[in-house]
This record gives structure tokens, sequence and C-alpha cells, in this order.
């Protein structure tokens, strides 16, 4: 039997790892679409839901060109104290927003969805848990020294596979999630609809 395919619609680097290291065959075709826009008509959404809508919106994005395949959108939202950030615009932006995280919980969203056609399949938002130790200006501007500019296309202005792990005292939540996507209910979700064997 023949497997559909599956394209994943995003440009990261750590998702495209994911699923590489997972055994995942697909095409990586990055959405274009207004992130902003989107949130701005989720005004009273949750972090969650708004991940989830987003990773629908990136995957419905790529379907009229590709309607036989599953598309895979992902994306993240990071909130701390209540307030959500987005990805920095410039090196300064990065280091304030270090700064406002010094010494506080960061709570990190990842959400995938799969579409196929006119038709989200599958939806997934998870959560984790992240304590941010206290940030010295030295370390910041070293940390940014080093990161930057590839800490400047994440949410939570960090790579937990690089330098970014030295941010953090402590963290609760799955290890993929904490890298951008649910990762295991994702894998369940292509075994069920035919992508993966089972």
């Amino acid at each position: 039997m023949t497997q559909p395919p599956l394209i994943l619609a995003s440009k990261s680097a750590s998702r495209r790892a994911m699923l590489d290291a997972a055994g995942v065959t697909y095409e990586a075709i990055p959405a274009d679409i207004d992130e902003r826009a989107i949130e701005q008509n989720l005004d009273d959404a949750s972090a969650p839901e708004i991940a989830e809508a987003l990773s629908v919106a990136k995957a419905a994005s790529l379907t009229a060109d590709h309607p036989e395949a599953f598309v895979l959108g992902s994306d993240s939202l990071v909130v701390v104290d209540g307030t959500r950030f987005d990805k920095p615009t410039s090196r300064e932006n990065a280091a304030e927003h270090l700064r406002f995280f010094s010494g506080k919980v960061m709570e990190l969203h990842s959400a995938a969805a799969l579409v196929r056609g006119d038709t989200c399949e599958w939806a997934h938002a998870d959560i984790a848990r992240l304590a941010v130790r206290a940030l010295s200006d030295d370390f910041i501007e070293h940390y940014l020294e080093h990161e930057w500019p590839a800490v400047g296309f994440t949410v939570g202005v960090f790579r937990i596979e690089a330098m970014g792990v030295q941010l953090f005292d402590s963290i609760e939540g799955d290890q993929f999630t904490v890298l951008g996507m649910p990762l295991l209910p994702l894998l369940g979700a292509l075994r069920e609809h035919g992508v993966l064997l089972a």
C-alpha cells in the first residue's frame, strides 16, 4: 500500500531534525502566512489555542497546491508572567526579552496540525515549563555574541540543543515540546492516517 506524502510547512531546522531522526519521510516547504494578522483575530484565545490555530493555518496554506498530501504545520508560543512573546525583532529586542525572562518561569506552548485538502485531520498542543535562572547583563551580552542571529528565529530566544540550555535551572515537560513540536502525539497521528507504518 502506498503511503500518502507528507509535507512539512516550515523551514525550522529543529523540526526537520526531529522528523529526520525519527525516520519520517517528508518534503519541507515553508508556509507563507501573516501570523500577526491571524493572532489579532484570536484576541480571546489561550496560548495553546493560538499555537494550534497558527499550526493549522500554516498547513492549510499549502494544501491547494498539494491536495493529496498531508501537510504538517507547527508553531510555538512563549508566555512569561502572563505576557506572550513573539520572536525578537533585533538583537537589542532579544536582550530585552532575556532581561524580562530572568528569574521567571517560561511557559512554552508547542502545537502541530495535519491538514489534508480542506480538512484538519488532527491537531494537538502541549506545554513545557522552563525555569529561567537569574541572568546577568554580562551573561546576556556573552550569550547573544555567540547565539545571535540564530536565536532571532526562535520564540524564547534560545536553542535548547545549543547554548540556550544555559538559560535554565530546570525544565518540566517533554523534550520534543521544548524543541518546538509535540513529536510523540504527531507520530501516533501519522500512523493512524497511514503516513507511517503502524
